[in-house]
């Protein structure tokens, strides 16, 4: 256990020298409705942009799964999921402009809803921040990609 602490402490120290200096936000809209059909409705969202969905997982059950390993009592989620795509068109024109950019793929989208505001269903993304430094074609890039990603959760919420 202790090595264990000992290296998270190393990679947050590691991490936190090399971490961009402007912070990165979450976009998230909410939905009251029934967990289930929100998801659906996300679901929806993402084929209907022309994408096919490439995975999904369900964070909710992982966290349920591990918490006795790890001590946790704390009920984090009712629900929530990711769902993950990609769109080559969007993909292929962030790693064109810089193929470091294949970080950004896939695509993630997520949902949840907590215990506490029951009915209340969240829908968000983090968006794609590329460096200044990467140039004007991967900034145009990321806006494009973000509009994707903004669209999505738009289209799930109404």
């Amino acid at each position: 256990m202790l090595l264990a602490l000992r290296t998270l402490a190393m990679c947050l120290a590691l991490g936190a020298s090399t971490w961009p200096a402007h912070s990165q936000q979450i976009v998230t809209l909410t939905k009251q409705g029934a967990f289930d059909d929100v998801r659906m409705d996300l679901g929806n969202a993402v084929i209907a942009t022309g994408v096919t969905i490439q995975s999904q997982g369900n964070i909710a059950a992982m966290l349920g799964r591990t918490a006795a390993d790890l001590g946790a009592t704390e009920t984090v989620y009712a629900n929530a999921e990711f769902v993950a795509f990609c769109s080559a068109r969007y993909s292929r024109a962030l790693m064109e402009a810089d193929p470091s950019n294949i970080a950004f793929c896939p695509f993630t989208v997520f949902i949840y809803a907590t215990k506490a505001k029951p009915g209340e269903v969240v829908v968000g993304y983090r968006p794609i921040v590329v460096a200044d430094k990467q140039g004007a074609g991967a900034l145009a890039a990321a806006a494009e990609a973000n509009a994707l990603l903004q669209k999505i959760i738009e289209e799930t919420i109404k």
